[in-house]
């Protein structure tokens, strides 16, 4: 079970299961809206039958609506919190996602085939990161009122901004100086400095190098590979051009990989001092 107040989620997943079967309702509605065109607008109501043939299209539209029943039970829960303790926290949730993955796959994919169920999960996980982000910030502004009040020293910053700050300035001269001056520096024939050594060597070692660093200090800072990304973009620009875009992409990977082992050197060094 996914929650440890199982009254309270099944009252969820019962007012889940009548939204969903209401939601079906709704979008047959506006299927036969759109579908029936003529002199007067008249509303019949089209059921997605998931592709199944026409002997057997009342077993799809019936599967349909179990579908959506099921869906809207998995929306239901996600408004509960899943667990007070961190691993129990991520574990569930994985669980709960893929859950809803799967049935938004398995109905999108009957009815749209293969590129609707792609488009399904990637509104699904989008807006799932969303609304946990929200959910998490909420977490951290009351956190943070509770230290305040106890006259504790404020935490982390949200999303480690605070302590990014500093790496932003080295981030400034890797992203944008650097190959500024290197360009000046190059051949005209060939840009050996701009175009080969730097996107391919001292990119990739200045981005690593400086997310370990951050991460071993601070902790995962995900702001920090973001705006090594926008500012490789924004040199590409100015100084490059659309062919060099891959330099936001190899700054965005190399300084987030360095900032994921830095955590994890904080980690063994936290654990190592506090057996």
């Amino acid at each position: 079970m996914l929650f440890d107040d199982k009254k309270q989620a099944q009252r969820r997943i019962t007012l889940g299961i009548l939204a969903g079967l209401a939601v079906h309702i709704l979008l047959s509605y506006l299927l036969g809206l759109q579908a029936f065109l003529g002199p007067e607008i008249a509303a019949v109501f089209i059921c997605p039958t998931c592709s199944f043939p026409p002997p057997f299209e009342g077993c799809g539209v019936l599967l349909s609506i179990l579908l959506f029943a099921l869906l809207g039970a998995e929306i239901g829960i996600a408004t509960l919190p899943f667990a007070d303790r961190g691993p129990s926290l991520l574990e569930r949730t994985a669980v709960h996602f893929t859950l809803m993955a799967a049935t938004v796959a398995l109905w999108a994919g009957l009815n749209f085939g293969q590129t609707g169920a792609l488009f399904g999960l990637i509104l699904l996980a989008s807006v799932y990161v969303l609304v946990w982000l929200g959910r998490w910030v909420g977490w951290y502004v009351e956190v943070a009122a509770i230290r305040a009040k106890l006259g504790l020293a404020p935490g982390p910053s949200l999303l480690h901004w605070r302590e990014s700050l500093p790496y932003l300035v080295f981030a400034l001269g890797l992203c944008l100086g650097l190959p500024t001056l290197l360009r000046l520096l190059d051949p005209q024939d060939v840009p050996v400095l701009s175009g080969v050594y730097f996107p391919f060597l001292l990119l990739p070692i200045g981005t690593f190098c400086s997310g370990v660093s951050l991460g071993h200090r601070h902790g995962f800072s995900p702001l920090y590979p973001a705006a090594c990304a926008l500012l490789s973009v924004a040199a590409v620009f100015l100084l490059f051009n659309g062919s060099a875009l891959f330099h936001g992409g190899i700054s965005l990977v190399c300084a987030l990989v360095g900032n994921g082992v830095g955590t994890l050197l904080k980690k063994r060094a936290t654990r190592e001092k506090n057996p």
